[in-house]
């Protein structure tokens, strides 16, 4: 099972991150480890050696058959489910990281970094790519999206993808967080909606 995830897909998160509104030339893929999958609601222990960790929501597909190469028409028929996940991110190690030009293994990668929710199957939602979601903290809405804002389609990100790795069917794909990121704290209640639907539900320790 491979964890995919975009970033810089949502030009006023790259405002926020950046400091300006713009749109990559290409996809910006990274990849996260297996253990790095958080499930079943289980709760997310802030790392003690990062100083800033921060939530970043996500709407996540879940591929669903063996695919190489795939043509963007047929992407559609290579995902069967949908959730929401945050990609936490360790903030203060990404900072680094991008102003030294070195990966971005362990500031999106460490254990526990890909908390994934619910699955909600394609077919019982509307156009995936008019799907509202939304994280509450402590019953305050902190962070709120709607996947026909993102710059690259779930579709294209597929397709694209697919050109350098073979999706196979239980990979994940992280399909960028829009504006309003934020630090997480101890104790915590993280909560996350898709449209009316409520498919997150954990902890901060």
């Amino acid at each position: 099972m491979k964890i995919f995830a975009v970033g810089m897909n949502y030009i006023q998160h790259n405002k926020e991150l950046d400091g300006a509104l713009y749109k990559p030339e290409r996809p910006v893929i990274f990849t996260k480890a297996d253990s790095a999958l958080l499930k079943s609601h289980k709760p997310f222990f802030i790392p003690d050696w990062s100083e800033q960790v921060d939530y970043e929501t996500e709407l996540v597909v879940r591929i669903c058959r063996l695919g190489k190469s795939i043509p963007e028409r047929f992407a559609h028929r290579y995902y069967d489910a949908v959730t929401v996940g945050i990609d936490f991110t360790a903030r203060d190690w990404q900072r680094d990281a991008r102003q030294k030009g070195l990966p971005w293994d362990i500031c999106k990668g460490f254990d526990g970094s890909a908390v994934i929710g619910d699955w909600v199957e394609k077919e019982k939602l509307r156009d995936v790519q008019a799907l509202h979601f939304h994280l509450d903290i402590n019953g305050q809405t902190v962070q709120e999206g709607c996947s026909s804002d993102m710059l690259y389609k779930i579709d294209e990100l597929v397709s694209y993808i697919s050109q350098f790795f073979t999706l196979k069917t239980g990979d994940l794909l992280y399909t960028g967080t829009p504006v309003g990121v934020g630090p997480v704290k101890i104790d915590d209640h993280l909560e996350g909606w898709l449209e009316e639907r409520k498919v997150l539900d954990f902890h901060a320790r």
